[in-house]
């Protein structure tokens, strides 16, 4: 029987099919559709073996378009498919059918492209949400790359800027509106121009 450390919590993962043309837009121009196609996958599949090594809580891989692409359909994890009109209404439907479930307490919403967003860093976020209402874990282009809460809430995916540099501070606002105790986590950094592939490069080459 699989054991996880958190049983009582969700691990969300948000990803987008490995469709060429269709992910990490902004670094076509510098790599080539087919090449940031194939980094995405990159990231993605590091990122979920990750995950499923840790053994932290049952995790969820939330997918769009949808399920049917064979880079979920092969990963062996429970697909979800997205739904909403933007990125805060697809987060928040993720998080409250997670948190609707019977006996979960908490649930945690990543996305692939953090790089150093690892094991370590999830279950430090789990233990937060053990006595905190909330966490975020803030990333370096002024948006977050981890989300997590033990209770639903719309209100903190509403009237942000989806995409720009405000998410971060705006999320932040709409959480001290909210949340009596909520955590701030350590700085994330993801991929998304031509600097950051040079520096997941020499991240892993020093590994």
């Amino acid at each position: 029987m699989t054991e996880f450390l958190f049983p009582r919590s969700r691990l969300l993962i948000f990803c987008k099919a490995p469709v060429v043309g269709k992910v990490k837009t902004r670094l076509i121009p510098a790599l080539g559709a087919a090449a940031a196609t194939d980094l995405h996958r990159e990231l993605a599949g590091r990122l979920m073996a990750c995950c499923q090594a840790a053994m932290l809580a049952p995790i969820q891989l939330w997918c769009a378009p949808d399920i049917t692409h064979e880079f979920f359909t092969h990963s062996g994890l429970d697909c979800r498919q997205q739904a909403g009109a933007n990125l805060g209404e697809r987060m928040s439907h993720g998080l409250t059918v997670a948190l609707s479930e019977p006996g979960v307490e908490s649930a945690i919403l990543i996305g692939t492209d953090c790089v150093n967003l690892d094991a370590d860093y999830l279950q430090r976020a789990f233990l937060r949400l053990q006595c905190a209402d909330a966490v975020l874990g803030p990333a370096e282009d002024g948006g977050y790359g981890l989300i997590g809460l033990s209770e639903p809430a719309p209100a903190v995916f509403q009237n942000l800027a989806w995409g720009t540099a405000s998410v971060c501070a705006g999320t932040a606002q709409h959480f001290n509106a909210q949340f009596a105790n909520w955590d701030l986590l350590p700085m994330l950094w993801d991929v998304d121009r031509p600097e950051d592939v040079e520096r997941y490069q020499a991240l892993l080459r020093r590994a």
